[in-house]
């Protein structure tokens, strides 16, 4: 299916061409039928000579009813701007013109009713009328039809020409995440909540958890599919572009405004309360910092009250009233208050601006806008990393920007990570100075401390490998890095000497603290494989556990802890411990659990 929006000034013909077109009623409320004014939306469809299925979304002309005609044409891939052939262009014309062009509709055309009324002097005269309107606008160049619903003139060519036009629109993308903008909201007897809208990418199917945002509330909340129907067909799964009829479980129709938002997958689209825009030139001549400070604000079906702060003539800052699902790139049209015509078109550059809190902060802000192309896809990238250092592509697929193949020049990816080159070389820096500025019996710094220093923990590796750094038993040192024992070097040569003489007469706490060997000093001559360090602060030589085995051996099998003790000649504080340990090691085995008795392993 194609969805084609219509436009174009009051009474000029819009409803009563659809009508011929599909032989279908757009006009809904008695009021409207019963006035031929058309002041909320409509909805009808066709079949198209090629078999295309065509959904028109018909919107009022009146300047009264501006927000209603944009909340049609924002989420229309296509438009349909009708003149009256014996009116011509009128002012309502030029405000549809220029929300058309603010919204970068570029694939449609203009279609000249009421041809039954007008000659063919005056047809010339008001398309070449229209031509120069349309001359530098998103639809210039568009073809014009002159038709007539009331005669029939033109309507055979006029389906042709959409065919045409409709064959123009680039494939959606059924595999894309959805944004479904609301334009209705009702309750049906046994069904319960529907909601319509236009789907322009991605798939909903029956059963599917999606996200509900409306207008007010912070977060988006979970809802499930409970059907679809797209021209009154009930339907498994729906793909894009089509009108749908989305019937959900978890929510009263009454909660539901137009301009609310269906997304799917969940947490598929961030969510933007402030946001930098940059003002489209084409649309208008009103300058961003000659706006009010209050605007309303248009985009899908939505309409909000912003608040603008300019940042010279091109760029601005929107405070929005509440959270919104936004992306790079979308555009907003813009109208001052009480206001019935376009003031401005804007486009998205920055869903997530920095604060502005110092003085002089908006000078620079304003300087680094306008120095940026944001026609470029880098751009963006660029300004994510300058923000956060580090940046994960889901994040910039999130806010929209089209992705690279590769990283761009001075970025690197590790993992799933894009790094700016020169933000892993002061990672770098600042591991290696952490790694060789620690106390000389603990050289270098723990795990810990250097992944501290990182953004996340996936950077460790290639931050160790550009610093020159590597890691043993725990600690991240610099290749060749020993122990310097200092002050207890000659302490622990002191043990070494004791030790040599009774490999197993560990010294006790008193003769410890009386060679200031403390808990620093003792676990650095471990890691310096000075000595083994056992618990309760029994110390042997590294070469005691062969020594021990050597001895017990030789001991009848099994062996007690008592004839162990004697065989080892030290104390029951020792060799406890040391037993516990040679068990560990396996150059013991226990052998009754009763009694403790043991066997040399072989």
């Amino acid at each position: 299916m194609f969805v084609l929006a219509t436009a174009g000034h009051v009474d000029h013909g819009k409803s009563t061409l659809v009508s011929a077109l599909t032989g279908m009623q757009p006009d809904r409320w008695e009021e409207e039928q019963r006035r031929g004014l058309t002041i909320d939306l409509g909805f009808a469809w066709t079949t198209l000579p090629s078999g295309r299925d065509l959904a028109f979304v018909d919107v009022p002309g009146h300047e009264r009813f501006l927000g209603n005609m944009l909340a049609g044409i924002g989420p229309a891939p296509a438009v349909m701007l009708v003149v009256a052939a014996d009116e011509g262009w009128q002012e309502q014309s030029t405000d549809h013109l220029d929300a058309l062009n603010a919204l970068g509709k570029t694939t449609g055309l203009v279609v000249l009713t009421r041809a039954d009324r007008a000659d063919e002097a005056r047809r010339e005269e008001v398309k070449a009328d229209i031509r120069r309107r349309l001359a530098g606008t998103s639809l210039a160049g568009a073809p014009i039809c002159t038709v007539s619903a009331t005669t029939g003139e033109g309507m055979d060519a006029l389906r042709s020409t959409l065919d045409e036009v409709l064959s123009t629109l680039p494939e959606p993308n059924p595999d894309a995440r959805t944004r479904l903008w609301i334009d209705r909201a009702f309750s049906i007897s046994g069904a319960g909540t529907v909601i319509t809208g236009t789907l322009t990418a991605g798939t909903l199917r029956r059963g599917d958890e999606v996200e509900l945002l409306l207008k007010g509330q912070n977060t988006a909340q979970r809802v499930t599919i409970r059907g679809l129907q797209s021209e009154e067909e009930a339907m498994a799964e729906v793909g894009p572009t089509r009108r749908v009829a989305v019937n959900l479980r978890g929510i009263e129709a009454s909660q539901i405004r137009r301009g609310d938002l269906l997304l799917a997958p969940i947490n598929a689209w961030p969510l933007s309360t402030t946001i930098d825009v940059r003002r489209l030139p084409a649309i208008s001549e009103h300058l961003l910092n000659e706006a009010p400070q209050e605007l309303a604000a248009h985009i899908g079906t939505l309409e909000l009250q912003v608040r603008l702060r300019p940042f010279g003539k091109n760029h601005a800052r929107l405070q929005l009233p509440h959270p919104v699902a936004l992306q790079i790139g979308d555009r907003l049209v813009l109208r001052a208050p009480g206001d019935h015509a376009v003031f401005s078109g804007v486009e998205v550059i920055d869903l997530s601006p920095a604060p502005l809190a110092r003085r002089g902060d908006a000078a620079r802000h304003q300087h680094d806008l306008e120095e940026a192309n944001f026609t470029d896809p880098t751009t963006f990238i660029q300004r994510e990393l300058t923000r956060h250092s580090i940046l994960h592509p889901h994040t910039l697929s999130r806010a929209g920007v089209p992705m690279p193949a590769e990283p761009p020049a001075g970025i690197v990816q590790v993992g799933q990570w894009w790094v700016k080159e020169q933000t892993l070389a002061e990672l770098a820096h600042a591991a290696r100075a952490a790694a060789t500025s620690s106390d000389p019996l603990h050289p270098g710094a723990s795990k810990q401390q250097v992944t501290k220093l990182l953004p996340t923990p996936e950077l460790y590796p290639e931050v160790l490998r550009r610093a020159g750094l590597q890691e043993a038993d725990g600690r991240v040192r610099l290749p060749g890095a020993k122990v310097n024992l200092g002050r207890a070097e000659e302490a622990i040569a002191t043990i070494e000497e004791w030790l040599a003489e009774e490999p197993f007469n560990a010294p006790d706490a008193t003769e410890l603290r009386d060679l200031r060997l403390g808990p620093r000093e003792l676990a650095a001559a471990a890691k310096a494989g000075r000595i083994l360090r056992l618990p309760s602060e029994i110390v042997l030589l590294p070469s005691a556990p062969a020594a021990a085995r050597a001895v017990l051996k030789g001991l009848p099998q099994p062996f007690t802890l008592s004839e162990a003790r004697k065989a080892l000649n030290t104390t029951r504080r020792v060799a406890v411990p040391f037993l516990e340990y040679l068990d560990s090691q396996r150059v013991t085995r226990k052998v009754d659990a009763h009694s403790g008795a043991r066997v040399v392993c072989e």
